[in-house]
Order: structure tokens, then sequence, then C-alpha cells
């Protein structure tokens, strides 16, 4: 590894292990040195010729192996496989998802879908493909290098990619393995005669508003005109900041989200956002969603956020020029998170999923609707057919027609 990664990434030490207690020894007796194994994603170099000369496009559907970002399009469900590609779902029963196809795509890790073209990363490149008809899929654009903080050279010949990779360890070398552990942290449209977007989750990087598609990288906002949806075209890069995260729009803003707090953009002029507002709080992981009145902010600790709290935080945003904390709540580990009406939806990850009523917005502890805890849950949408929620095993799918008592519709499991 070149020193210079040490540089471009956040590098940080951590051992995710299953092991038996090593038994402690004194005097001259041997010591029993444990073994460790984990699996993560190391990062690699990638020359860019090599890198497009890759495989794109589609493929007979296979199985999910891991969960990445989810988008609902209509009567699809589109699901990220990190790094690889997107499976697309024929979602028009939710009892019965039905697996089409699967795009591979080199890299990718978000996506939006704007009037039957589908946009997704692939490392430092934004394609765009037809999906007007899920079975015959075709690569329609590539824009390349829109997404350079990815780039190690200033040739922007070399870049880095990730590869999975299984780390083995002993006791003795422990302090040696350091390893960056990447955080693919990513809505709504309306047809009215103009485009028809489809719907992330709240832990999008890349969201569709106004004619345009809006992602954020670790520290930046970077803007394509879309209004030709088979013929994105790159406008400008917004300096946010470091520690970016998340993007939801709503109401001719962005709210993006960050480790250290929220900033709100007003889109009125899509092309040329302009800062409203930050509003700061300790650093933690941080999706948001918003409804006229209220942003929804979930703030996590952990490996990833290094730092922080486990709340549930409600910012009062009817100005949004001066957003105003209204009251916290303490949560288990709350990752992304879903809005539908008064009825919120958190993600507590390990510790399962929570529906609260939020109409009042004071005493949402006081009106926790159900909690389900053997749901390992990530991301949730509230979707037109479903309530969608994934998680590291699998993607499952929930009538809420009754808020307070979900019914399981239909899972689709990961292999691993």
């Amino acid at each position: 590894m070149k020193p210079t990664m040490l540089s471009t990434f956040r590098w940080k030490r951590t051992f995710i292990a299953a092991f038996l207690p090593a038994m402690l020894f004194t005097g001259c007796s041997d010591q029993l040195e444990t073994t460790y194994t984990y699996r993560t994603q190391v990062p690699v170099y990638m020359e860019v010729d090599a890198f497009r000369s890759m495989e794109v496009g589609a493929t007979l559907a296979k199985p999910l192996s891991t969960t990445g970002k989810i988008y609902v399009y209509g009567d699809y469900l589109f699901i990220n496989e990190p790094q690889k590609g997107i499976h697309i779902i024929d979602n028009r029963n939710p009892s019965s998802p039905k697996n089409l196809n699967f795009i591979h795509i080199p890299g990718n890790v978000d996506m939006a879908v704007n009037s039957g073209v589908l946009y997704a990363d692939s490392y430092i490149d934004l394609l765009a493909f037809d999906v007007s008809n899920p079975q015959d899929i075709t690569l329609v654009e590539r824009v390349e290098n829109v997404f350079p903080h990815m780039f190690v050279d200033l040739q922007q010949k070399l870049f880095v990619a990730y590869k999975d990779t299984v780390v083995t360890y002993t006791d003795s070398q422990r302090d040696r393995w350091w390893y960056y552990e990447d955080k693919a942290t990513f809505n709504n449209g309306s047809s009215n005669g103009g485009p028809s977007y489809g719907q992330g989750g709240s832990l999008a990087r890349f969201t569709l508003a106004r004619g345009h598609l809006y992602a954020v990288d670790q520290n930046s906002l970077r803007l394509f005109d879309v209004k030709a949806a088979d013929k994105p075209e790159f406008v400008s890069t917004i300096p946010l900041g470091w520690g970016i995260e998340t993007i939801f729009p709503f109401d001719h803003k962005l709210f993006v989200g960050s480790t250290t707090g929220m900033h709100i953009y007003d889109i009125c002029n899509p092309a040329s956002p302009q800062e409203m507002a930050v509003y700061s709080h300790v650093t933690a992981c941080d999706p948001v969603v918003v409804n006229e009145k209220y942003a929804f902010v979930t703030l996590r600790s952990g490996n990833l956020c290094q730092q922080g709290a486990d709340l549930l935080e409600v910012i009062d945003i009817q100005d949004p020029y001066h957003p105003q904390l209204l009251k916290s709540y303490p949560m288990q580990n709350p990752h992304g998170l879903g809005l539908s009406g008064d009825h919120l939806y958190v993600c507590e990850g390990a510790y399962g999923l929570k529906s609260f009523k939020v109409a009042d917005v004071m005493n949402i502890n006081d009106n926790m609707l159900e909690h389900l805890k053997n749901k390992k849950a990530i991301d949730v949408i509230p979707a037109d057919k479903s309530l969608i929620v994934t998680g590291p095993e699998g993607i499952c799918q929930y009538d809420y027609s009754t808020p307070d008592k979900l019914k399981l519709l239909s899972c689709i499991s990961t292999t691993n």
C-alpha cells in the first residue's frame, strides 16, 4: 500500500472476529495464540483504461449476495449489490416478488431512476441505462471522470477500487492490520406531465429533483442536468465540507446529512443550489427525512461514525434559515428511517425495526406502535404498495395499511 493512501482516506483499526477465549499461562508455560478471521473490503489501485474495458450491462438474474441501497420505481424494486451492480425485481405483487435480471456495474453503490432511465455510479463515471423495458436493458450514456474524489494521481490515470477480502491474523500479528472501511451510505418525484422519478431510501447519496440529479460524496455536491433523461450532463460541484453522508429532497429544498449536522439548500433554481442553513450536532452518522414542518434525524454511534450518540432528533424547519432542535429521543443504534404521513419507521440495526406515531413530536417516546426485534434493519422505504425494509439478511416487505400492526408479505434473503 502506498504511503499516500494514509492521507487520502480515513483509516482505522477494527477487529471483527469469532474466536475461543485464549487461556492465560504464567511462568514458562506455552501461550495459546488466537486466530482471528473477518471479511472486509480493502482498497486496491485500478487503472482507468482497464476499468473501462470491463463488461457492463444486463445479465441473467442471480441470487442476492449482499444488500446495499434500495430504490423503487413503478412496479420495480432495484437492489444494489455493493461494488458489483443492481438487481431488478418485478414487484407488482409484493407478496411474491420476482427476480428479473442483474445489471453488472463495476464499482456501483448508488442509483436513481428518471423517466425510465437508471443512473448509476461506476467508480469514477456516471452510467445511464434505458430500463423502460426491464427485459431489454441498454447502456445509453457514460459520463466520464465526474467522481474525481476516487483518483489517486494528478494525471487521473489511477483510482482506488475495493476488493472483497478475507483476512486472517493471529495475536502476534494483531497490531499490524490496518484497513479502510468504506461506508456506502441514498426521492420522490411526480409525473404531472413532467419527469417521472422513483423513490430511494434515507441512506441515499443520489436523488432527483426539478430536472436534475444531485449526488453527494464525502465532501461535495455534484449536479447533473437530466432534463433529457438519456443525456445526463455534468453541471458543477459545490463544496460542502467533510463528512457528507446522505441527501433527501423536499419542497424545492435539499436536506444533506453529514457526520456533524444537516445542510439545507434552496433549489428553486435547480442548477444553482443556495445554502439556507447548517444545523450542527455532535459527531455521528446522520440520515434525515422531512415533512412540511419537521426534520427527523437519526444520530448513530459505532465503528463507522467514530463517536457520537444514539438519538432521534426532531428539528423545526418551518423557518429553513433558522432550524431549531425541538427534542431528542434516545435510541439503541438507529440507521435509516422513513416517514409516511404521521408515522415514522426507524431502523435500529441489529435491534430491529420500530414504528412511531409522530403527530405529537414532543411525545414520540410515548407513541411507539410496534417494535420488530427479530428483523435486522438498515434502511426503509414506505412505498405505495408496501413498506420495504433492507438489512444484512435481505429485503423484506410489509403491509403497513394498519400502521400499528405490520404484516409480513415476503422476504428476499441474501446468500451470505
